[in-house]
């Protein structure tokens, strides 16, 4: 039996912080200085949480400007809220002290695990579809949110292989989390594409039984494609533009919505410059307008 604790109550920040319903981007280290003197034309910010941990240096003189000067969100990816692991502690504690500083408009983290045995592996890796898994995260999901005072979004990972012993969908999974912990939704159209090819189903009927009423912010990135012996796979390396098939998916997204979200273009790997992102960034808005004007 699932855990049927009512949600946390959870607060939201100010309105002067909030995230605008526009296309934002990521900011990543080779753009921090162009950032600063050109002062680009976009919505808003991303940034990880982690990279925040240190007490001091650039990191936080660049984040103080840009927190300044654009809305801020925090995109975590080493609660590792699935992992069989206790909750780490130290890194929640340090995760409320950068929150604390610099009141973020929304506060993300992934639907996966990251580290066992206290070990940290450098990915996201997807967790079975099973009651019990979900057992396991609803007190570690209250347990984030109680502790930062503040509701976080949960995000869909890529995923290459099936568990045998999944019981539930994916969208299953991240609409039970909505109901018993009061989360949001973090919908990450490029992951949901590649789990879709990687994993043989239509991403169409997800987005149809997914609780988009829950979704708060939508990424878009650039996948590879990796042949492993005769199958083809594709894999979420944020190193590239947004490929064709992602932008129709993304454009399937909006028109089910119904509504207008912020929307990241993420791009990690390779890094182009800073122009590349701002122009992906004005074809999201494009999009966005088109179907929410």
């Amino acid at each position: 039996m699932l855990d049927t604790l009512p949600a946390p109550k959870l607060s939201c920040p100010g309105t002067a912080n909030a995230i605008p319903a526009a296309a934002g981007i990521g900011l990543r280290a080779p753009h921090y200085a162009e950032v600063l003197e050109a002062a680009p034309d976009i919505a808003w910010m991303e940034m990880h949480s982690e990279n925040l941990f240190a007490a001091g240096g650039l990191v936080h003189r660049v984040t103080e400007r840009v927190r300044r000067d654009y809305p801020l969100s925090l995109h975590g990816v080493g609660l590792s809220l699935g992992s069989a692991d206790p909750l780490n502690l130290r890194h929640l504690q340090q995760l409320d002290q950068v929150v604390q500083r610099y009141e973020p408009g929304l506060i993300s983290e992934h639907l996966c695990w990251v580290s066992v045995g206290g070990r940290y592996l450098h990915d996201l890796l997807p967790l079975p579809g099973t009651e019990a898994m979900l057992e396991h995260l609803i007190p570690r999901i209250n347990q984030v949110q109680e502790t930062l005072g503040r509701q976080i979004l949960i995000e869909n990972v890529s995923a290459y292989l099936r568990f045998s012993g999944n019981q539930l969908p994916e969208w299953a999974m991240l609409n039970t989390l909505v109901e018993r912990t009061g989360c949001g939704l973090l919908l990450d159209v490029n992951n949901l594409y590649v789990s879709s090819q990687n994993q043989e189903f239509d991403p169409l009927s997800y987005l149809v039984n997914l609780r988009l009423d829950a979704v708060q912010e939508i990424h878009l990135a650039g996948f590879s494609v990796e042949q492993v012996e005769d199958t083809t796979v594709l894999i979420d390396t944020h190193s590239c533009r947004v490929w064709p098939e992602v932008w129709d998916l993304y454009s399937q997204t909006l028109r089910l919505l119904n509504r207008r979200v912020p929307i990241l273009i993420e791009w990690d790997s390779e890094l182009p410059a800073l122009d590349a992102l701002l122009q992906e960034a004005a074809q999201a808005q494009s999009l966005l307008e088109q179907f929410h004007g």
